[in-house]
């Protein structure tokens, strides 16, 4: 994002990146479980927008003023105090005080839209490169969430706050303080709130596409957050302007501001791509559900990539239709992805300055898949039914139950147990990392493609066993002093976190100690 025009200086690093060869990808590449269905829904879409919690010359305007053609809206930003490392992350509304903030909020939100705080932008730098600046960011963060009545968080993190160490080239398992840090305090707050709480992201396109052909540096460096998050992602709105020209899957480069770049980008997305050019080292596919293309709202709202409604929605009906408009790009997928979200735009405020043509053109455009605007359906999937224990041991409880029905199309379902929350696309669940001979009380709700959370159906199931260190299961929120066993060795925990993949006890030393 941006508060004036800055340039985004990739100019001089895009002229040393190799050129891309042909990528042969399977086209709907799907990766674990997230909270969109592989049965894809083409109900409603939704815009995505960025308020300006400050003033840059575009326009000035009232949080709840804004459009109800707006689902989404980003307050844009959350930013640190104290230094860019220090974790101490503020906000205060720049043009109403705190109550008239909270009640702005709560008018949208009584309206069906989401109000989400983003935090970062261009000019709000964090680094989270110890413990002690990840728990600050935790805890501040809470706070704002918790003052202004949020419904969940954007990163929208720039510049250097996010950036691969030498050596750190596994997308899967990375090693870079600023990376693990922020995946872990992301988790923490997830973790504090219900099923329904949000997770977006807006990234450049270096930091995510940009990956595909260089592995480092800022150079994909927001793959590790996405696929260590991709479960409890709700939007990834990849930032399509200031980029400069950019590679797709058929190696071939494509100019911002077209119908093909927008194509092009979003199929990696949807397709998986290689990172660092290495077949055998795929990014997986994220599920359409997840997916928008973020857009500048007005030709002053960026340096680059302004894209008329009439280009942008032809790349829409090629992308989310398979209707071809003749381009250079060739879709993969020739059918199309028909549950493609969305779109987002910077910004709501360039939006007003430029009388209203990005949402007013694609809200009309949106609403042929389904009624769009201050929040669309609000009806609530079936509880899901016959919740039953399939099989347990010492350490895990495997779970079933019967589909829920919903009028948009359930697109998953959360287990709940105590503090801890697994999301499943499925209607099974195997929870793992659980204590020997203990009581469980699990609850699973479904939700819908609008974000409606059902009503939950409980169960209770006591793991066999007496006690004892119980087996390090990934997505686990550990406390410091938990015992755990791994490969028959018995480890303490000596820092708080959630458990990701790729961080079994022996690899990550910071975390866990032989005990």
């Amino acid at each position: 994002m941006m508060r004036a025009l800055p340039s985004m200086g990739l100019a001089v690093m895009r002229a040393c990146r190799a050129v891309l060869a042909l990528l042969l990808v399977v086209a709907g590449l799907q990766f674990g479980v997230s909270k969109a269905e592989a049965a894809v829904s083409t109900g409603k879409k939704i815009i995505v927008g960025y308020w300006h919690n400050f003033d840059n010359g575009s326009t000035n305007i009232r949080l709840r003023d804004i459009s109800p053609d707006f689902d989404v809206i980003q307050v844009a930003f959350a930013e640190p105090v104290g230094g860019a490392s220090s974790g101490n992350m503020s906000f205060t509304p720049y043009n109403a005080t705190v109550s008239e903030f909270q009640s702005d909020i709560a008018f949208l939100k009584s309206r069906g839209q989401k109000v989400l705080i983003s935090v970062g932008g261009a000019n709000g730098t964090v680094e989270l490169t110890t413990s002690q600046a990840r728990q600050t960011f935790v805890n501040t963060m809470k706070s704002i969430i918790n003052t202004y009545g949020f419904d969940g968080f954007d990163i929208d993190l720039e510049g250097s706050s996010l950036s691969l160490n030498p050596g750190d080239a596994d997308f899967k398992n990375p090693t870079s303080p600023k990376i693990v840090n922020l995946i872990s305090a992301t988790r923490e707050i997830l973790n504090s709130y219900g099923p329904d709480f949000l997770l977006t992201m807006a990234p450049e396109t270096a930091y995510v596409q940009g990956g595909a052909s260089t592995y480092g540096g800022i150079w994909g460096a927001y793959l590790p957050l996405i696929h260590n998050l991709r479960n409890e992602l709700d939007y990834l709105h990849v930032q399509h302007y200031n980029s400069g020209s950019m590679i797709g899957l058929d190696g071939r480069s494509y100019s911002q501001g077209t119908p093909d770049f927008h194509v092009a980008m979003a199929e990696m997305l949807l397709a998986g791509f290689p990172v660092a050019n290495n077949p055998n080292n795929m990014f997986p596919a994220l599920r359409p559900e997840q997916i928008l293309i973020g857009l500048p709202a007005s030709p002053q709202a960026a340096g680059g990539g302004y894209t008329t409604p009439e280009n942008v929605q032809k790349a829409l009906d090629y992308l989310i239709k398979g209707q071809s408009f003749g381009g250079s790009y060739v879709l993969r997928n020739g059918a199309g992805y028909p549950g493609l979200k969305g779109l987002m735009t910077w910004s709501i405020n360039w939006d007003k300055y430029n009388n209203y043509q990005f949402s007013t053109s694609h809200r009309a455009y949106l609403n042929q898949f389904g009624s769009g605007g201050g929040g669309g359906d609000t009806t609530p999937p079936t509880a899901p039914t016959n919740l039953r224990v399939t099989a347990v041991t010492a350490n895990s409880v495997s779970l079933a139950w019967n589909a829920s029905s919903d009028n948009v199309g359930v697109t998953g379902y959360t287990v709940s147990y105590g503090a801890s929350s697994v999301n499943m696309t499925g209607t099974t669940a195997v929870i793992g990392g659980l204590s020997a001979g203990t009581t469980y009380t699990f609850t699973v709700k479904a939700r819908d493609a609008a974000g409606n959370v059902s009503a939950g159906t409980s169960i209770q199931a006591t793991t066999t066993g007496s006690g004892g260190p119980s087996a390090w299961a990934p997505y686990v929120s550990y406390a410091v002093g938990d015992l755990v066993v791994y490969n028959g060795q018995t480890y303490r925990c000596i820092q708080s976190h959630t458990s990701l993949p790729g961080w079994e006890p022996p690899v990550v030393p910071a975390l866990w100690s032989l005990a």
